[in-house]
């Protein structure tokens, strides 16, 4: 199967193929997703609460989202990596949003990169990291890294105002030259307008099915997650504490290690 590029990632918009994204953070995550055919990997500053424990995506650094993503891209030989630009990396300048997104690129190994936030505010950040020959995704609707401005967690585009704002900025990233949007948390019947409005790939989370493809991460497959727009595809978390706790009781119970078990 030949490597998910960033061309091959917009065609799929005209072929009609869905798109399949995960959220990815280490080495073998990464190699299972890539070996099961998932398209991209998202390298997601959601691993600050996923893996940090934290409550918010803000906490998690620059060299951090690039440790993380130097892992994931070892383990991606064919599905795209997707290196999310964490908080205040791209706010302060133009210069420092360049030489970081590069270092994503560089150092992390990332494709492409991914930034939250509507044209007016990242227009030119966007064009000067393009320019630089850096891909770039990007991010509407409940943006995490402005969860201090939203008040939460909300679904956004609920009244027409907001409606009218998120198209309006989904046509000016597609007009920027962005090879994606992310569509997060907003009305299903807005993200199917956005999506037949704009030219480049819509991907959803909790935005419906009319999107050009979907993007979750690992953990709530995978039985860890509480959001309520996710889908628990297999138990994982039930099987893993099984083996925990299979694994507590025959140690103190002296049934393991066997002779099975040593070297000799």
């Amino acid at each position: 199967m030949p490597r998910m590029s960033v061309p091959s990632f917009k065609e799929r918009k005209h072929s009609g193929d869905k798109l399949s994204v995960l959220t990815a953070y280490d080495y073998p995550s990464a190699r299972a997703m890539d070996e099961a055919g998932v398209d991209a990997l998202l390298v997601g500053d959601s691993c600050a609460m996923v893996l940090m424990g934290h409550e918010t995506t803000l906490t998690i650094t620059l060299d951090e989202m690039i440790h993380h993503t130097r892992m994931v891209s070892r383990g991606a030989e064919n599905a795209l990596v997707i290196g999310d630009m964490p908080f205040m990396s791209y706010q302060v300048s133009t210069e420092d949003a360049v030489r970081n997104a590069g270092r994503m690129v560089t150092e992390g190994g990332a494709h492409c990169i991914k930034l939250e936030g509507p044209p007016e505010i990242l227009g030119g950040t966007i064009t000067a990291i393009q320019n630089a020959s850096i891909p770039v995704m990007g991010h509407l609707g409940l943006t995490p890294q402005s969860v201090n401005v939203l008040g939460g967690y909300k679904v956004q585009g609920r009244d027409d105002e907001s409606r009218a704002q998120l198209m309006e900025s989904a046509k000016g990233l597609d007009a920027l030259g962005v090879f994606a949007i992310v569509l997060e948390c907003i009305p299903p019947d807005l993200a199917a307008e956005i999506t037949a409005a704009v030219s480049c790939p819509t991907i959803g989370i909790g935005a419906g099915a009319a999107t050009d493809g979907q993007v979750l991460v690992m953990h709530d497959i995978l039985g860890w997650g509480f959001t309520k727009f996710t889908k628990t595809f297999v138990d994982v978390k039930s099987e893993m504490e099984t083996a925990f706790s299979h694994y507590v009781s025959e140690v103190q119970s002296g049934t393991f290690p066997t002779k099975e078990h040593e070297f000799s």
